[in-house]
């Protein structure tokens, strides 16, 4: 017979289980940043679905990274927005100092 695949969701949850030895060895703070980073996994679990991959933890790896690349882009830009934000009040305040 042939054997049945797993939902995708199921998968996950399953592949998060196995880790929970790993995870109570951690400190607390970092046991949230591993349940946040299964979290972020969770995001994709429809993807997941189509990924076919043989090792599913590739998949969820990928979701993590996938949404790590999102926050590290939404950052980058707001720096830029602020350090622009900074030269424009820097440029202003020089200009109203140089004014007779």
């Amino acid at each position: 017979m042939g054997r049945t695949v797993l939902p995708f969701s199921k998968v996950l949850e399953e592949e998060f289980q196995e880790w929970k030895k790993f995870r109570r060895a951690l400190r607390k703070e970092d046991q949230l940043f591993l349940d946040r980073l299964f979290e972020r996994a969770r995001l994709h679990v429809q993807a997941g679905v189509y990924a076919s991959r043989p090792w599913p933890f590739e998949t969820i790896l990928i979701s993590i990274l996938l949404e790590h690349e999102k926050a590290l882009v939404e950052l980058k830009e707001k720096l830029r927005s602020l350090e622009k934000e900074s030269e424009s009040k820097e440029n202003h305040l020089h200009s109203a100092l140089s004014e007779p």
